[in-house]
């Protein structure tokens, strides 16, 4: 079983996440930004460390991703300040991405958003247009290093329970799928190399998310 960080791991799709890994018998470090946020980290079973991303450099993230076998981002800042969108889901992320290569850690999953690529189409009046541009910049910087990635890019997300079925691959465009299911997929491609090297863009759909994945994502 690996050790896998989870950063940003008091977010929704993280706690589902740091659930099913512990789950599974993987050992899951959750990186949290509030001390109060540890409990609900730690009652998923994964352990609960305090790192605030916006603060910390490529070399202190480093050190503590030394000995983890994979690294999932699934922080932001949460929108409404451009600059700490830019801050955190732009520049943080590609810190991040330097800290693993340091470390060791080539596994590098990423949890951004279905959007059409490689330009996202949003229009700089639109108050979503910080957070499109960081994502899309950090996506683009994680294809380019040498880590072992994976791009998730669920549409709308949902609070929903999980059906444990996608619809990905060429021509689909976005609706929405569950956190449940977001989480599901995170988890699937940890555990399956096959992965390495893919953007998946998915929603909820009919086809177990197992056979929806297995040879059918386009790769970059």
């Amino acid at each position: 079983m690996a050790t896998i960080t989870i950063i940003g791991g008091h977010g929704k799709v993280a706690l589902r996440l740091g659930r099913l890994l512990s789950e599974s018998g993987h050992e899951v470090t959750s990186w949290i930004r509030n001390p109060n946020h540890a409990s609900d980290v730690e009652a998923t079973g994964a352990t609960a460390l305090v790192a605030d991303v916006e603060t910390l450099g490529a070399d202190e993230m480093a050190e503590r991703l030394r000995g983890q076998d994979a690294v999932v981002w699934s922080a932001g800042a949460g929108g409404g300040n451009p600059a700490r969108t830019y801050a955190v889901d732009r520049d943080a992320a590609i810190r991040s991405m330097a800290a693993a290569a340091t470390a060791g850690t080539s596994r590098y999953v990423m949890v951004s958003y279905f959007y059409r690529r490689p330009d996202h189409g949003v229009p700089k009046d639109s108050p979503f247009f910080p957070y499109a541009e960081a994502k899309a910049a950090a996506d683009s910087h994680l294809r380019e290093t040498g880590l072992e990635w994976t791009v998730l890019g669920p549409s709308s997300l949902t609070d929903d329970p999980g059906t444990g079925r996608i619809t990905t691959g060429e021509g689909v465009t976005p609706t929405k799928v569950s956190r449940d299911d977001v989480a599901a997929v995170a988890a699937y491609v940890l555990d399956h190399p096959a992965t390495i090297g893919r953007t998946i863009d998915f929603n909820n759909g009919e086809t177990p998310i197992a056979d929806a994945l297995e040879g059918t994502d386009a790769p970059g």
